[in-house]
């Protein structure tokens, strides 16, 4: 469903930045680190925590802080780094509680020719965790968690937009619940500003949820796509939004 690729575009992405990502990853650092000390967790959990270019590792487990990361799948280096280290825990899970099989197995079987007519029988589950996660981060994943699994869906469904709206509307209300329930962080993009060669910028929205609140907030602009090489020359940047609960 993408995911693997996903994940390995996402480095080469960031490496044909050229360095450009680093204020962000920097910012997210940082917050990362201000809401350890705010808490002084005995473990860290992380959704989302791919190739760990935003989480400050080694200044958590300095700390004598757990560490458990969680994703659809690791990257074999990331496997590696952590089977070297100590308090570092992998899981291979589906954050979004299920809802990864729960659209492939009621829309891998129709094709163009016969598309699914609603996705109101798509059921969205809440994710939940067999341990006590300790403090949560949701790291730069909110706006991913229904991204992919939309494309698979617009490949085999025929529905009005307004119903791919309310599907990630939803999703991302499940886990900003789930997030509310423990001591938490959320970093994310709210919304992508897309300049095309000519100069017209258009901003899309990718959180269609109502941002949460929290003890304390941060805000800032990730330089996401700026050296881009795709057909239309358009460049992009993330609006960021970083709260702990």
């Amino acid at each position: 469903m993408g995911y693997y690729n996903y994940q390995s575009g996402l480095i080469y992405r960031h490496l044909n930045q050229e360095g450009r990502w680093d204020s962000h990853l920097e910012k997210c650092r940082n917050f990362i680190l201000k809401a350890v000390d705010h808490y002084s967790p005995e473990k860290v959990t992380i959704l989302g925590s791919g190739w760990l270019m935003e989480l400050p590792v080694a200044e958590i487990l300095e700390r004598g802080i757990k560490i458990c990361l969680v994703d659809i799948v690791h990257p074999p280096e990331v496997i590696s780094q952590a089977g070297a280290l100590k308090n570092i825990e992998l899981l291979e899970e589906d954050v979004t509680g299920g809802l990864i099989s729960e659209v492939w197995f009621k829309s891998y079987k129709y094709t163009f020719l016969n598309k699914l007519k609603t996705l109101n029988n798509i059921f969205i589950p809440e994710y939940k965790m067999q341990s006590d996660p300790g403090m949560i981060i949701s790291l730069n994943i909110l706006t991913q968690l229904e991204s992919l699994l939309v494309d698979f869906l617009r490949k085999r469904a025929d529905v009005k937009e307004d119903e791919y709206l309310r599907l990630r509307k939803e999703i991302q209300e499940k886990h900003i619940d789930f997030l509310a329930k423990n001591k938490s962080v959320l970093i994310s993009d709210v919304a992508e500003i897309v300049t095309d060669k000519s100069g017209n910028i258009k901003t899309i929205q990718t959180m269609v949820s109502a941002a949460p609140g929290g003890i304390f907030s941060d805000e800032w602009t990730w330089d996401y796509d700026i050296k881009s090489n795709d057909f239309y020359n358009s460049t992009s940047v993330m609006k960021v939004l970083a709260v702990t609960n």
